[in-house]
Formats: C-alpha cells, structure tokens, sequence
C-alpha cells in the first residue's frame, strides 16, 4: 500500500507562495527552467513603462536617448 502524503506547515506553504510569486517555470531545450519573473511596473515591463511615462530631460539625464521622441513625433 502506497505511503500517504504529509500536509505540508504554514512556514512551508507560505515558502511555497513566496516562491511562486518570484520564479516562473519555463521550458529550454525540453526541461523546465526556473527563472526570476521580470519586474512590472503597474502591469507594464520596466522599459515600456519609462518610454510611456518619462519626459525628454529625464531621458537625457539618464541617457536614453533611444527612447527620446524624435522632432517627428512631437
């Protein structure tokens, strides 16, 4: 008869929940990887979130000059 499972503490389940949130689960090369979720910022990723919502003086401050909207598109 099979052995039965032991119901996991508090300490582990909230370990558990913590992991989650922090890694993701994908596949390379046919194995599951465990990676750090990237960061988001009001549901958008960090880049698109500073080319949405930072001003032209910012950008320069903090060199980004890839994101700074050209004469064209203001």
């Amino acid at each position: 008869m099979a052995k039965s499972k032991r119901k996991l503490t508090s300490a582990e389940r909230k370990a558990r929940r913590e992991r989650k949130q922090k890694y993701m689960t994908i596949f390379i090369n046919g194995k599951q990887k465990r990676v750090l979720r990237p960061q988001l910022i009001d549901g958008l990723s960090v880049d698109e979130y500073i080319a949405r919502n930072a001003d032209p003086i910012w950008l320069h401050e903090n060199e980004l000059w890839e994101l700074m909207p050209s004469d064209d598109e203001i």
